[in-house]
């Protein structure tokens, strides 16, 4: 067991596993998994579907209980501080289900009643834009507006920690920026928050650092600059040759300021240092091998460049295969 929470820590766990029993024996969704939350900061959980991002944080939660390891959520343990850690606590689900024949002030007015202290029902509406939306039903909600309100819901009680997983998961986009503005605002009020996403440019705009977590492992973390500059090159360049051509992308990783060199499903991407040093030096490569360049772009380093690096595969390729 570990020593008591320290005061910045919001959330703390060590060696976290939660296995579940299956046809061919038993399969570890959370795979000892180890990771600490300050106080007062945004926090990504980062990963493809399946990673085990929803179960970590249901069990934070207290929806689940952990097969093994240490868990304390605001300095206090599941089993042991239930009622009060739940008044302290505000849960936005990957998908909540609300009575459609209630209004969303209704709604809110049912939610704020859970907790003994909390907020003005009207003041989250106005919060999260749904102001104008207090008399109609929930049933006749937009996908992003019901998001909205499953965020106001989490707000309600005025909880010292705030966990949404994947808020923006089906949202069109400008839904999924008036949702990012939302939880800016709570950011910066000081709020605690831990978020799941698998949108990489997501995690970049909205959190401080971020765990990047595969096959229920955290197998990075820090702040997406930390985790980018990892990579030894901030930009990416993608080309592709005329068809027919081959070319190993490890020929490639001792042109002047290039990185790293993979294989894409439409190219090869080399990770660089510097573009204007590295493009002259690749078009003079294919051009001694007679290549015919058919496609160049360049852009900024990701945290979805970051994943490929760290384990040979993209996110959709994940989300592809578990489909």
């Amino acid at each position: 067991m570990f020593p008591s929470i320290q005061n910045d820590l919001a959330i703390r766990c060590q060696g976290l596993r939660k296995r579940y029993k299956s046809r061919s024996g038993h399969v570890d969704a959370v795979n000892g998994l180890d990771l600490d939350v300050h106080r007062g900061e945004c926090f990504g959980l980062l990963g493809p579907n399946g990673a085990g991002k929803t179960t970590t944080i249901e069990i934070f939660e207290g929806l689940l209980d952990a097969t093994s390891g240490e868990v304390e959520v605001l300095g206090m343990r599941w089993g042991q501080n239930d009622d009060t850690l739940r008044q302290q606590l505000g849960i936005s689900l990957q998908e909540t289900r609300f009575p459609e024949k209630l209004s969303v002030y209704e709604t809110l007015v049912l939610f704020r009643s859970f907790y003994r202290q909390g907020k003005n029902p009207a003041e989250v509406m106005d919060a999260v834009g749904l102001a104008e939306k207090a008399k109609a039903w929930v049933g006749k909600l937009s996908g992003g507006q019901r998001q909205r309100l499953a965020v106001a819901c989490a707000l309600v009680g005025n909880p010292e920690l705030l966990f949404l997983d994947e808020p923006t998961t089906g949202l069109d986009p400008q839904s999924r920026r008036q949702l990012w503005e939302i939880i800016r605002d709570l950011g910066e009020q000081g709020r605690t928050i831990l978020i799941t996403t698998h949108y990489m440019d997501e995690a970049e705009r909205l959190c401080g650092r971020v765990a990047v977590v595969d096959r229920g492992k955290v197998i990075a973390m820090g702040s997406p600059a930390e985790l980018i500059a990892s990579l030894g090159g901030e930009h990416v360049v993608e080309f592709a040759v005329s068809n027919g051509a081959t070319l190993a992308p490890a020929e490639l990783e001792n042109l002047p300021a290039v990185r790293e060199a993979r294989n894409e499903s439409s190219g090869i991407a080399l990770t660089v240092t510097e573009p204007h040093i590295a493009i002259p030096a690749l078009l003079k490569e294919l051009q001694a091998r007679g290549l015919n360049l058919v496609r160049l772009t360049t852009r900024h380093a990701s945290l979805e460049d970051v994943f490929v690096h760290l384990t040979g595969r993209h996110l959709r390729d994940d989300e592809v295969s578990s489909s």
